[in-house]
């Protein structure tokens, strides 16, 4: 179990226990608690509606995949901190990963 530390779009933080051993990503995760997250594609990198921002522990993250940047770069307000919650698995060299959430709502 690791703590990841989730700010939203008002500001507002939460730090969740998130677990390691049950092969969810962290938009799973993000879901579960309950998190306004679309994940339109279901997970496969390419809608970008699980856009996250990462304030702190990014160097303890894997490399984007070519997918994840594609779609990245599809984004105007993407940046070297952005990343798609679909693609990161926690692990337990995450914690205390502290991300703002960015993607896009519904309106």
């Amino acid at each position: 179990m690791i703590n990841v530390t989730v700010e939203n779009a008002e500001g507002e933080r939460q730090t969740l226990e998130v677990p390691t051993d049950i092969g969810l990503n962290l938009m799973e995760v993000l879901k579960a608690y309950e998190y306004d997250i679309m994940a339109t594609c279901g997970g496969m990198g390419l809608c970008a509606t699980c856009h996250i921002e990462v304030l702190q522990g990014a160097e303890n993250l894997n490399p984007c995949n070519d997918n994840e940047l594609d779609t990245l770069d599809t984004l105007p307000d993407a940046d070297e901190n952005s990343r798609l919650a679909c693609q990161i698995r926690p692990a337990e060299n995450m914690n205390g990963l502290s991300l703002r959430l960015r993607a896009l709502q519904e309106a």
